[in-house]
């Protein structure tokens, strides 16, 4: 049971630390969430050079606003993941509309369009990337590797209904990348 408090209570202390001003506590908020805040970035924004700016207004605002954060409400990988969409989302809009009011080609449909494709692909990697070990397996051996269920349970050594449920399971989770609505709209407030 100690183990499932872990992460809530890391989270805590962080939010803590942060609030107190330890440098340290960011640096380690940074070296843990990294790479996922950067990943997501770039997969709204496929710009290497915005999702760096990203990552780091990410990381600015953790620092600076350190109470936006509320354990009671999830993760703070949950939180630092929706903040990064939040921010990558409003900068795709808006250099997309800037752009548009340039005279570029489109409408502000396909803008629309546009950002609802990249916001749903984020929100899918970052699905897959914290769903249980067990499902992205199964869902790898059946969509990346082409097998069906009989040869990824085979693969997996369990059995094929356990197979089923994790296909079904794994898939259940990425539907909810499109269930979000339209992308978020933005929002100054930090919050989740």
């Amino acid at each position: 049971m100690a183990d499932r408090d872990a992460p809530p209570r890391w989270d805590r202390k962080m939010q803590q630390r942060l609030a107190r001003g330890e440098a340290a506590a960011l640096g380690e908020l940074y070296d843990r969430f990294s790479s996922l805040v950067h990943a997501l970035a770039y997969r709204v924004l496929s710009d290497e050079h915005a999702a760096d700016s990203i990552t780091r207004e990410v990381f600015a605002h953790a620092w600076e606003n350190p109470d936006a954060y509320d354990p009671r409400q999830g993760p703070l990988r949950s939180w630092i993941a929706t903040l990064t969409h939040r921010l990558a989302v409003r900068r795709l809009r808006q250099t997309e509309a800037a752009a548009l009011a340039e005279g570029g080609p489109g409408s502000a449909e396909e803008v629309e369009r546009r950002v609802r494709r990249a916001s749903v692909a984020a929100r899918a990697d970052y699905i897959v990337t914290a769903m249980p070990a067990p499902l992205r397996a199964a869902l790898d051996l059946a969509y990346v590797q082409r097998r069906d269920y009989r040869q990824a349970a085979a693969d997996l050594d369990v059995t094929e209904d356990e197979a089923r449920r994790r296909l079904r399971l794994g898939l259940q989770l990425l539907a909810t990348a499109h269930d979000s609505g339209p992308s978020e709209a933005p929002d100054d407030g930090g919050g989740r």
